[in-house]
């Protein structure tokens, strides 16, 4: 069941970005590709018969529009990546690029130096885009080009990057947790008890998913401690106001238990008594007052920190949905659990 719960997990990321200088090693000489924005691709151009792949709500999840009209195919999403102001998401191999504030939903194709590229992260020096085989790239918002970066990590097993508001740099692999205090140039091994997939910060705290549950830091990465275990993994790691959301895995229960943390992610309490037992509950989401989570019967709202959950959207051919936000607006995706 250990292993079982550990596969189902790869799809979940969510950090944030703005712009920064970027600085490289002297002896490292970048390629440069250009993004092609003859590649934009409007709602108008798409095929009147798509629907149910994305849906978007711009009013606190009272209505949900479908927008699968707005994307390039008709294909599934094989990864959705949102900032404060910007979407990226993957399709059959292809980046694509969108401002959730358009009141239009329009996508340029990201031209990439490697089409096999499968996830983006937002740090706070720039765009990031990287693949599990360990090849990553940074996006110039001057040019609009992405170039190499982190040529002395080679690492390979990649399944996140995260940046913190003081500039270190965390890669989570297969194999453990890596950091970098000078910009990627050097890199140690800070966590070696299996996979980090998910990282983020409040102030002095660092909270992370892994391969036994919700790990902690409290000095900028150094040290690391299990403050969730219950035999599984850690699902999904939410900042909210005033602390943390999280979702587990419990090997006793066989389901994914979903908690909060308003002390820092010290101790944590239980939030799904009003939600089925499930073991493929797949994303914990913060908007406003409300606490949103996506669940094989549909979307939940919660007004009152998990106290009690209405559902406001029900599922899709028993899919559950993968919950993003972006600014003011709510994404959401069905799909098959486990993906």
């Amino acid at each position: 069941m250990h292993l079982i719960a550990s596969l189902k997990l790869f799809c979940l990321v969510s950090i944030f970005s703005c712009d920064q200088t970027i600085d490289y090693p002297s002896t490292y000489q970048p390629k440069i590709l250009k993004s092609s924005s003859k590649d934009s691709v409007k709602m108008e151009d798409t095929k009147s018969d798509v629907s149910n792949i994305l849906f978007q709500s711009k009013d606190g999840g009272e209505t949900w529009d479908d927008i699968s009209e707005s994307l390039p195919g008709r294909e599934p999403i094989d990864g959705f990546f949102t900032s404060n102001t910007d979407v990226y998401f993957r399709q059959k191999n292809a980046m694509y690029h969108s401002k959730s504030k358009s009141k239009s939903q329009l996508w340029d194709h990201e031209f990439i130096l490697n089409p096999h590229i499968t996830t983006i992260a937002y740090n706070p020096s720039g765009v990031m885009a990287y693949n599990y085989e360990g090849q990553i790239y940074q996006r110039i918002n001057v040019t609009g080009t992405w170039v190499p970066i982190y040529a002395n990590l080679q690492k390979q097993q990649i399944r996140t990057i995260f940046e913190t508001s003081n500039g270190i740099i965390f890669v989570g692999s297969d194999s453990g947790l890596f950091r970098s205090l000078d910009k990627g140039q050097n890199w140690t091994q800070v966590q070696n008890e299996g996979w980090v997939m998910q990282i983020v910060e409040n102030k002095d705290v660092l909270l992370a998913t892994g391969e036994k549950g919700i790990m902690r830091s409290t000095d900028n990465g150094a040290h690391w401690e299990w403050v969730v275990s219950e035999g599984g993994v850690g699902i999904d790691i939410e900042k909210i106001e005033g602390g943390f959301a999280a979702i587990t895995y419990n090997t006793k229960t066989k389901s994914r238990r979903v908690r909060v943390s308003m002390d820092e992610g010290k101790n944590w309490q239980a939030i799904d008594n009003g939600l089925q037992a499930s073991e493929s509950i797949s994303s914990i989401k913060s908007y406003g007052k409300y606490l949103f989570c996506g669940h094989p019967n549909g979307i939940y709202r919660s007004s009152d920190m998990g106290k009690t959950w209405n559902l406001i959207k029900p599922s899709i051919d028993k899919k559950v949905y993968s919950l993003y936000k972006s600014g003011n607006v709510l994404y959401a995706i069905p799909r098959n659990f486990g993906c």
